[in-house]
Protein backbone atom coordinates (compact mmCIF):
# COMPACT_ATOMS: atom_id res chain seq x y z
CA UNK A 1 0.00 0.00 0.00
CA UNK A 2 1.27 3.30 -1.13
CA UNK A 3 -0.55 5.35 1.70
CA UNK A 4 -1.67 8.06 -1.05
CA UNK A 5 -4.96 9.19 -1.12
CA UNK A 6 -6.67 6.65 -3.38
CA UNK A 7 -8.79 8.28 -6.29
CA UNK A 8 -11.60 6.72 -8.34
CA UNK A 9 -11.95 8.40 -12.11
CA UNK A 10 -15.40 7.19 -13.60
CA UNK A 11 -14.99 8.32 -16.70
CA UNK A 12 -15.84 6.98 -20.48
CA UNK A 13 -14.29 8.87 -22.37
CA UNK A 14 -11.06 7.42 -22.76
CA UNK A 15 -8.86 10.22 -23.49
CA UNK A 16 -10.19 12.45 -20.57
CA UNK A 17 -9.66 9.49 -18.42
CA UNK A 18 -5.98 9.23 -19.29
CA UNK A 19 -5.63 12.78 -18.96
CA UNK A 20 -7.00 12.57 -15.64
CA UNK A 21 -5.05 9.68 -13.85
CA UNK A 22 -1.87 11.12 -15.42
CA UNK A 23 -2.76 14.64 -13.84
CA UNK A 24 -3.86 13.45 -10.34
CA UNK A 25 -0.72 10.67 -10.01
CA UNK A 26 1.33 13.47 -11.00
CA UNK A 27 -0.09 15.32 -7.73
CA UNK A 28 0.44 12.23 -5.35
CA UNK A 29 -2.87 10.60 -6.16
CA UNK A 30 -3.17 6.56 -6.56
CA UNK A 31 -5.92 6.44 -8.97
CA UNK A 32 -8.25 3.73 -10.39
CA UNK A 33 -10.10 4.20 -13.23
CA UNK A 34 -14.09 2.73 -14.59
CA UNK A 35 -15.46 3.53 -17.87
CA UNK A 36 -18.93 2.69 -17.39
CA UNK A 37 -21.09 3.27 -14.91
CA UNK A 38 -21.70 -0.84 -13.51
CA UNK A 39 -17.96 -0.86 -12.74
CA UNK A 40 -17.56 2.22 -10.82
CA UNK A 41 -20.54 1.25 -8.98
CA UNK A 42 -18.42 -2.17 -8.79
CA UNK A 43 -15.47 -0.48 -7.24
CA UNK A 44 -17.09 2.04 -4.74
CA UNK A 45 -18.99 -0.28 -3.19
CA UNK A 46 -15.84 -2.88 -2.68
CA UNK A 47 -12.90 -1.04 -2.51
CA UNK A 48 -12.06 2.37 -0.11
CA UNK A 49 -11.41 5.33 -1.98
CA UNK A 50 -10.34 9.14 -0.54
CA UNK A 51 -12.53 10.61 -3.65
CA UNK A 52 -14.65 9.76 -6.27
CA UNK A 53 -14.56 11.68 -9.74
CA UNK A 54 -17.88 10.96 -11.29
CA UNK A 55 -19.04 11.47 -14.78
CA UNK A 56 -22.77 12.19 -15.16
CA UNK A 57 -23.06 10.56 -19.11
CA UNK A 58 -21.55 7.11 -17.68
CA UNK A 59 -22.73 4.11 -19.91
CA UNK A 60 -24.35 0.71 -18.38
CA UNK A 61 -25.46 2.72 -15.17
CA UNK A 62 -25.84 6.73 -15.34
CA UNK A 63 -23.58 8.82 -13.01
CA UNK A 64 -26.19 10.24 -10.68
CA UNK A 65 -27.71 6.86 -10.54
CA UNK A 66 -24.16 5.14 -8.95
CA UNK A 67 -23.79 8.52 -6.64
CA UNK A 68 -27.53 7.46 -5.71
CA UNK A 69 -26.81 3.75 -5.32
CA UNK A 70 -23.26 4.44 -3.36
CA UNK A 71 -25.07 6.52 -0.66
CA UNK A 72 -28.05 3.78 -0.48
CA UNK A 73 -25.26 1.11 0.60
CA UNK A 74 -23.54 3.86 3.11
CA UNK A 75 -20.57 4.47 1.11
CA UNK A 76 -19.62 8.32 2.23
CA UNK A 77 -16.60 8.83 0.17
CA UNK A 78 -16.88 12.46 -1.25
CA UNK A 79 -17.74 12.45 -4.75
CA UNK A 80 -17.32 15.27 -7.67
CA UNK A 81 -19.33 14.95 -10.27
CA UNK A 82 -18.11 15.98 -13.92
CA UNK A 83 -20.62 16.95 -16.29
CA UNK A 84 -21.16 18.65 -19.52
CA UNK A 85 -24.49 19.54 -18.19
CA UNK A 86 -23.52 22.46 -15.95
CA UNK A 87 -26.72 24.46 -15.95
CA UNK A 88 -28.10 25.22 -11.94
CA UNK A 89 -30.39 22.92 -12.52
CA UNK A 90 -27.78 20.56 -12.94
CA UNK A 91 -25.84 21.05 -10.32
CA UNK A 92 -28.42 21.03 -7.97
CA UNK A 93 -29.62 17.48 -9.29
CA UNK A 94 -26.55 16.46 -8.48
CA UNK A 95 -25.67 18.16 -5.08
CA UNK A 96 -29.29 16.43 -3.90
CA UNK A 97 -28.00 12.70 -5.56
CA UNK A 98 -25.14 13.17 -2.61
CA UNK A 99 -22.28 14.67 -4.29
CA UNK A 100 -20.05 16.84 -2.56
CA UNK A 101 -18.89 18.98 -5.14
CA UNK A 102 -19.69 19.84 -9.25
CA UNK A 103 -17.73 20.93 -11.63
CA UNK A 104 -18.67 21.92 -15.33
CA UNK A 105 -16.91 20.55 -18.53
CA UNK A 106 -14.68 21.99 -19.89
CA UNK A 107 -12.98 22.75 -16.49
CA UNK A 108 -9.30 23.83 -15.80
CA UNK A 109 -7.33 21.38 -14.65
CA UNK A 110 -6.12 23.16 -11.35
CA UNK A 111 -9.44 24.11 -10.43
CA UNK A 112 -9.90 20.34 -10.74
CA UNK A 113 -6.97 19.54 -8.60
CA UNK A 114 -7.23 21.77 -6.02
CA UNK A 115 -11.55 20.71 -5.31
CA UNK A 116 -9.72 16.96 -5.18
CA UNK A 117 -7.69 17.91 -2.45
CA UNK A 118 -10.17 19.95 -0.28
CA UNK A 119 -12.54 17.30 -0.69
CA UNK A 120 -9.82 14.79 0.35
CA UNK A 121 -8.91 17.43 3.63
CA UNK A 122 -12.62 17.61 4.42
CA UNK A 123 -12.96 13.87 4.19
CA UNK A 124 -10.06 12.90 6.84
CA UNK A 125 -11.41 16.01 8.76
CA UNK A 126 -15.20 15.16 9.30
CA UNK A 127 -14.26 11.30 9.24
CA UNK A 128 -12.08 10.14 12.38
CA UNK A 129 -9.57 7.47 11.02
CA UNK A 130 -6.80 5.99 13.31
CA UNK A 131 -4.67 3.77 11.29
CA UNK A 132 -2.67 0.50 12.56
CA UNK A 133 -1.01 -2.04 10.91
CA UNK A 134 -2.87 -3.25 7.10
CA UNK A 135 -5.48 -0.86 7.44
CA UNK A 136 -7.41 1.89 9.10
CA UNK A 137 -11.40 1.93 11.23
CA UNK A 138 -13.16 4.77 11.20
CA UNK A 139 -14.51 5.48 14.40
CA UNK A 140 -17.72 7.19 13.03
CA UNK A 141 -18.97 3.94 10.97
CA UNK A 142 -17.22 1.84 13.02
CA UNK A 143 -16.01 0.85 9.15
CA UNK A 144 -12.50 -1.16 9.08
CA UNK A 145 -11.56 -0.52 5.46
CA UNK A 146 -7.65 -2.97 5.11
CA UNK A 147 -4.98 -2.29 2.67
CA UNK A 148 -6.90 -4.74 0.00
CA UNK A 149 -9.71 -2.23 -0.43
CA UNK A 150 -11.79 -4.62 1.70
CA UNK A 151 -14.72 -3.54 4.53
CA UNK A 152 -15.75 -4.83 7.63
CA UNK A 153 -18.23 -3.45 9.76
CA UNK A 154 -17.66 -3.77 13.64
CA UNK A 155 -20.18 -3.96 16.61
CA UNK A 156 -19.83 -1.21 18.78
CA UNK A 157 -17.45 -2.98 21.80
CA UNK A 158 -15.46 -4.49 18.61
CA UNK A 159 -15.03 -1.35 17.17
CA UNK A 160 -13.94 0.50 21.19
CA UNK A 161 -11.36 -2.02 21.28
CA UNK A 162 -9.84 -2.17 18.46
CA UNK A 163 -9.46 1.72 18.52
CA UNK A 164 -7.92 1.51 21.62
CA UNK A 165 -5.27 -0.72 20.55
CA UNK A 166 -4.50 1.07 18.05
CA UNK A 167 -4.21 5.29 18.97
CA UNK A 168 -1.87 4.00 21.83
CA UNK A 169 -0.19 0.82 19.63
CA UNK A 170 3.22 0.27 21.73
CA UNK A 171 1.18 -0.37 25.17
CA UNK A 172 0.50 -3.54 26.75
CA UNK A 173 -3.43 -3.36 28.15
CA UNK A 174 -4.12 -5.50 30.72
CA UNK A 175 -7.55 -7.69 30.82
CA UNK A 176 -8.40 -5.13 33.99
CA UNK A 177 -7.44 -1.64 32.11
CA UNK A 178 -9.50 -2.99 28.64
CA UNK A 179 -12.35 -3.97 30.95
CA UNK A 180 -12.42 -0.30 32.18
CA UNK A 181 -12.07 1.43 29.29
CA UNK A 182 -13.88 -0.32 27.00
CA UNK A 183 -16.16 -2.62 28.77
CA UNK A 184 -17.21 -0.34 31.60
CA UNK A 185 -20.53 -2.41 31.90
CA UNK A 186 -19.05 -5.89 32.40
CA UNK A 187 -17.53 -6.80 35.55
CA UNK A 188 -16.62 -10.13 33.73
CA UNK A 189 -12.43 -9.99 32.49
CA UNK A 190 -13.65 -12.76 30.68
CA UNK A 191 -15.54 -10.59 28.40
CA UNK A 192 -12.09 -9.07 26.90
CA UNK A 193 -10.94 -12.40 25.86
CA UNK A 194 -14.13 -13.20 24.06
CA UNK A 195 -13.86 -9.72 22.04
CA UNK A 196 -10.34 -10.50 21.33
CA UNK A 197 -11.29 -13.90 19.82
CA UNK A 198 -13.87 -12.03 17.32
CA UNK A 199 -11.05 -9.22 16.17
CA UNK A 200 -9.09 -12.67 15.55
CA UNK A 201 -11.93 -14.08 13.86
CA UNK A 202 -12.31 -11.54 11.54
CA UNK A 203 -8.92 -10.27 10.90
CA UNK A 204 -6.50 -13.09 12.04
CA UNK A 205 -4.83 -14.06 14.82
CA UNK A 206 -2.00 -11.63 14.56
CA UNK A 207 -4.02 -8.30 14.72
CA UNK A 208 -4.59 -8.69 18.56
CA UNK A 209 -1.17 -10.04 20.35
CA UNK A 210 -0.90 -11.74 23.63
CA UNK A 211 1.60 -10.51 26.12
CA UNK A 212 2.27 -13.41 28.28
CA UNK A 213 1.21 -13.04 31.59
CA UNK A 214 0.36 -9.40 31.41
CA UNK A 215 -2.31 -8.79 28.33
CA UNK A 216 -2.71 -7.61 24.52
CA UNK A 217 -1.45 -4.96 22.70
CA UNK A 218 -1.69 -3.84 19.17
CA UNK A 219 -0.40 -6.83 16.69
CA UNK A 220 -0.69 -6.60 12.82
CA UNK A 221 -2.08 -8.19 10.21
CA UNK A 222 -1.35 -12.06 8.83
Amino acid sequence: MSGKPRVLVAEDDSRLAGMLDSLLASEGFEVSRAGDGQRALHLGLSEAFDVMVLDRGLPAIEGLDVLRRLREHGVTTPILVLSALGTAPDRVDGLNAGAEDYLAKPFDIDELVARVRALTRRAAAVVPTVRFPGGRIDTGSRTVTLDDGSRTVLSEREAALLELLARRPEQVFSRALLLDEVFAAADDPGVVDTYVHHLRRKFGRTLVETVRGVGYRMGALP
